[in-house]
């Protein structure tokens, strides 16, 4: 049987999706508000849960608990580790971050966990995700009204470019893992993914430069990047209600923008997919569209 945690979340839903469209394979959802009956309820803050919610799972594929201070982080990852060898779970598939975001102020809780994980007498599999093409997709999505007025799109990257991945891709490549190691696990006892790890960098790189180019398309008028510095982007940040640790987690992925830290260049993702990955710039190009749409400045008819 194979356990997805996080279901609602948007990989967490991939993953699910595409391993419940694999003949043969016992899949089940874990949530946090699971009903114990189309979906087991797995609560990262709720250890007891854990012990019951991880009965019988051969394969756990354990979604990152998300955005929170690291301490909280810990502590969940920590529950999940502890319950999954109470539970005699075989293989655990862990989504972590990439290498090139390991001066990242939000990698200190995935090395934290990969290295539980090592320690547990299970056998592991590690998926290093790169960063989200969604995350260009909502600088420029933020920045294009201002762009439509000013023909400035403005953003603390620097000079630097950003290797970003499309979240389906990560989540075929997850769903592929997964269904092998189940597969494995009856026919021989132990997975040809065993104690790997993956870094499923993106292809594409992302600039200022580049999204202004996606605005300029979409708003029909001449867009040109600024940088902002990294001082008044935190004070931006601040100001506009995020949570300290969300500002400390934003401005350390600007910072290693701006230091050309966030371009990859060797990547596990082509080897394990069936295809080539999705252009990562489609959905910034929506995204943008989109926003030119509500600003009232798209033009009517837009090249790509």
């Amino acid at each position: 049987m194979i356990l997805v945690t996080g279901v609602t979340g948007a990989l967490g839903g991939l993953v699910l999706g595409g391993l419940s469209a694999v003949d043969g394979l016992e899949v089940v959802a874990g949530t946090r508000s699971g009903d114990g009956t189309t979906a087991r309820r797995i609560d990262f803050d709720d250890p007891a849960t854990l012990a019951e919610g991880f009965k019988g799972v051969d394969v756990l594929v354990f979604i990152s608990a998300g955005y929170a201070e690291d301490d909280v982080v810990l502590a969940r990852h920590g529950a999940v580790t502890d319950a999954a060898t109470a539970a005699g779970v075989r293989h655990v598939i862990y989504t972590s971050l990439a290498g090139s975001g390991d001066l990242m102020s939000i990698a200190l809780p995935h090395r934290w966990t990969e290295a539980r994980l090592a320690a547990a007498p299970f056998d592991v599999t590690i998926l290093r995700n790169g960063l989200y093409s969604e995350i260009p997709a909502g600088f420029a999505m933020v920045g294009a009204e201002s762009a439509a007025a000013t023909g400035v799109f403005a953003a603390p990257l620097g000079d630097g470019r950003m290797s970003v991945v499309a979240k389906e891709d990560l989540a075929d490549v997850a769903v592929r893992v997964a269904a092998e190691t189940q597969r494995d696990l009856e026919a021989d006892g132990r997975s040809r993914h065993a104690h790997k790890t993956y870094e499923l960098e993106g292809v594409t790189a992302i600039s200022g430069h580049d999204l202004a180019e996606v605005l300029t398309r979409a708003l029909g008028r001449t867009v040109e990047y600024q940088t902002v510095s990294l001082y008044d982007t935190r004070e931006a940040l601040a100001g506009i209600g995020m949570e300290s640790y969300q500002v400390t987690h934003a401005i350390s992925m600007f910072s290693n923008a701006n230091a050309g830290l966030l371009e990859a260049h060797d990547t596990d993702l082509t080897t394990l997919l069936p295809t080539e990955p999705r252009p990562v710039h489609d959905p910034i190009v929506k995204a943008v569209e989109a926003a030119a749409m509500a600003t009232g400045r798209a033009p009517a008819t837009k090249g790509r």
